[in-house]
């Protein structure tokens, strides 16, 4: 299932148009619009930050030329954050630590929306890795995990910047 290149990267138009299309596919039969309303790190909000994490996996699997499947790569992507709750929210009643739990509560809110392969379970799963300790199996999963920490880490340091103009 999904597209795996054979001798080449995939190019930014290409893989723009495949996130744009797998993106109306979640939007049209989830609730991941509700995604705009949580604020995930900085001012980003988990909608946002989803996309971005999709599009640097593309971007990291192009660059070093890794054969993966990008239509299971940007969808898992698109639901690693998909737990559907403001982790800020002192007051909310999700487990915490968040870091530890919120792959758990994506996933079971992935599993109810859609059916997901192995390869986006994983992601979901393990996004998290070395905070939750179970490493990702897949190529596809360790891109997601190492993309979702650089756009993590981007946007938490362009907020504190920020807030120091």
């Amino acid at each position: 299932m999904g597209i795996y290149l054979e001798g080449g990267p995939m190019y930014k138009a290409a893989y723009e148009k495949l996130l744009k299309e797998i993106l109306i596919q979640v939007v049209d039969n989830s609730s991941f619009n509700e995604c705009k309303k949580y604020i995930q790190h900085g001012n980003t909000s988990i909608y946002r930050h989803s996309i971005m994490v999709a599009r640097k996996s593309c971007q990291i699997a192009s660059k070093f030329n890794i054969k993966v499947s990008y239509n299971e790569m940007v969808r898992g992507a698109l639901l690693h954050d998909y737990f559907l709750y403001d982790w800020h929210d002192k007051g909310h009643k999700h487990r915490r630590p968040h870091g530890f739990f919120h792959p758990s509560a994506a996933l079971k809110n992935a599993m109810r929306d859609f059916i997901l392969t192995d390869i986006e379970k994983d992601i979901i799963k393990k996004h998290m890795f070395p905070l939750t300790p179970v490493p990702p199996v897949y190529a596809e999963s360790f891109i997601v995990c190492i993309a979702d920490k650089i756009c993590s880490a981007s946007e938490t340091f362009i907020k504190n910047r920020n807030n120091q103009n």
